[in-house]
Formats: structure tokens, C-alpha cells, sequence
């Protein structure tokens, strides 16, 4: 019996560290107010570093096809 309680124990610590970074983005994701990944949506006219980046390698990959 004490190898079943000394198997369940090590699935424990074993289960606790692999949950453990959903946790923290679950934790991080439902402060008040706390954004995990920054603001990357844009508000209206507002500018979206995300979005910049998205159109900059967009443009990069097109022109890779279009130097020929």
C-alpha cells in the first residue's frame, strides 16, 4: 500500500508542475485590469505594434517572391 500512496504523491508534484504555468496565466489573465500580452488590439485609430509587425513581414515575405 505504500507504494500506491508513494506513486500518487510523485503524480501530485508531478501534475502541480506541469499546471503550473496555467495557473499563472489563468492568475495573470483574471487580475483586475491586468492585460497578459499588452494592449495588441487596436482601438479605433490607435496604433497596434502587432499589427505593424504582421504588415512589415507581410510585405517582407512578398517581396521575397517578387524579386525574381
Amino acid at each position: 500500500m505504500g507504494e500506491v500512496t508513494e506513486l500518487w504523491l510523485v503524480m501530485l508534484i508531478v501534475a502541480a508542475a506541469a499546471f503550473a504555468p496555467l495557473g499563472y496565466f489563468i492568475y495573470k489573465f483574471t487580475k483586475a485590469g491586468d492585460k497578459p500580452f499588452g494592449e495588441i488590439e487596436p482601438h479605433g485609430d490607435s496604433p497596434s505594434v502587432v499589427n505593424d509587425f504582421a504588415e512589415k513581414a507581410i510585405r517582407f515575405v512578398q517581396g521575397l517572391f517578387t524579386k525574381k
